[in-house]
């Protein structure tokens, strides 16, 4: 739900400049939400985006859908840092908004420590992991 709250405030001042962005709502709403239901942390990545679209399929416009697959499918830290931004074209707005609410999220100190617990990791490595990556990704723009 940080997520999806970084993303909506994004989404409200970026509107100010972008109105077109308006009729992306939903697909920005819908990528922040569903993001990790499909990360290759948690799941195979094809199944979970078969169940997204299995689900939304009668709730979604098809169009609206396949770029909420295409944003979630590529949005991970990871995903970037191999492969770059895909070229969303019209909607490479939405993809940012999503994907910059989303590492924002993730600069969570006390996210980034239970998720290495979740992982099977002892609080102290936990905590040394989540500090590495701080170091790394968040304290170097100091």
């Amino acid at each position: 739900m940080d997520v999806l709250n970084y993303a909506n405030s994004i989404y409200e001042f970026e509107l100010k400049e972008n109105p077109y962005l308006f009729g992306q709502k939903n697909i920005i709403y819908y990528s922040s939400v569903l993001h990790d239901m499909c990360d290759k942390k948690y799941m195979n990545t094809n199944q979970g985006v078969n169940e997204i679209n299995t689900y939304f399929k009668d709730k979604m416009e098809p169009n609206d859908l396949h770029v909420t697959e295409e944003i979630i499918k590529t949005m991970s830290y990871s995903y970037v840092k191999k492969n770059g931004f895909p070229n969303l074209g019209h909607y490479q707005k939405a993809y940012h908004i999503v994907r910059e609410a989303d590492l924002l999220s993730s600069y969570d100190f006390d996210r980034s420590i239970i998720y290495h617990m979740n992982r099977g990791n002892s609080f102290s490595d936990s905590y040394e992991n989540a500090l590495e990556l701080f170091d790394k990704r968040v304290f170097k723009y100091r």
